[in-house]
């Protein structure tokens, strides 16, 4: 039995080290006290200012501080999407989906406000904005998880993520973080493609993908306003998907159906 447990935790282990990380770097924080927390955060930002002075190590040490919320409450939902894709696809496309949220969420959503900020469009003071924390990288995941939804959900699924995506950023004008993490949704779908269909899925893995979607659901949509317009959304796009999907698949049927078959010699 010991065996047995020791076996499925390997093949968890890189979400157990980083979830581990993120554990004791919290710990040390909190032992540290809030103004050691509030310097160790401004520093780890992927704020303009910092990426401006040259300090590219930001885009990887934010992953590792935490700016907000008590660990114990969404450290589950975080392992759920982590372990998850670990389990179907191995560590290193894990990884890879997690670095290329975080990061290609990061870069992009700073040149987006670097273009604000010469249109006049965005006040100065977004420059020194802290911004630390995992969920860019999370949100990529979930992405990447698309490419494993069985079929059957498969259309419903994007639709429904893209929705969502767009009525956080709608909801939530002004805030930078969410419009990065519709960014970090589809570069987790596209990068996800490259991944390939896992063939099996099982009882545990269907209750690890209904936490780790309530937890990214969490993360895109966290006040009364954003739940109303992302869950409104949300269904209306996953049912035009589901729609859309569908009808493709019949007039792909009955364009095959007419096809003529070569006669027999």
């Amino acid at each position: 039995m010991v065996l047995s447990l020791l076996t499925r935790l390997v093949r968890v282990r890189v979400t157990l080290g980083y979830t581990a990380a993120l554990v004791a770097v919290a710990a040390v924080l909190l032992a540290l006290g809030p103004h050691v927390r509030d310097q160790v955060i401004l520093h780890a930002s992927t704020n303009l200012h910092n990426l401006a002075h040259g300090r590219l190590g930001t885009l990887i040490g934010s992953a590792f501080v935490i700016e907000t919320g008590p660990i114990y409450v969404w450290l589950p939902g975080l392992f759920a999407i982590l372990g998850l894709a670990e389990l179907l696809w191995r560590s290193r496309w894990m990884v890879l989906a997690f670095v290329v949220g975080h990061v290609g969420a990061t870069l992009l959503v700073a040149a987006g406000l670097v273009a604000a900020l010469a249109a006049g469009l965005a006040s100065w003071s977004i420059v020194n904005v802290t911004d630390v924390g995992m969920s860019y990288g999370a949100v990529g995941v979930l992405g990447a998880l698309t490419a494993a939804i069985p079929r059957r959900w498969h259309a419903a699924w994007t639709g429904w993520w893209l929705a969502v995506a767009v009525g956080s950023a709608v909801s939530t004008l002004g805030d930078f973080t969410n419009v990065g993490h519709g960014v970090a949704l589809v570069l987790g779908m596209v990068v996800g493609t490259r991944f390939g269909h896992p063939a099996h899925w099982t009882t545990a893995r269907y209750a690890l993908l209904a936490v780790a979607a309530a937890f990214g659901y969490l993360i895109m949509a966290n006040t009364g306003l954003s739940i109303l317009t992302t869950s409104t959304l949300g269904v209306l796009g996953a049912l035009t998907a589901a729609y859309v999907a569908r009808r493709l698949s019949v007039r792909r049927a009955l364009s095959a159906a007419a096809v003529p078959q070569p006669a027999a010699s």
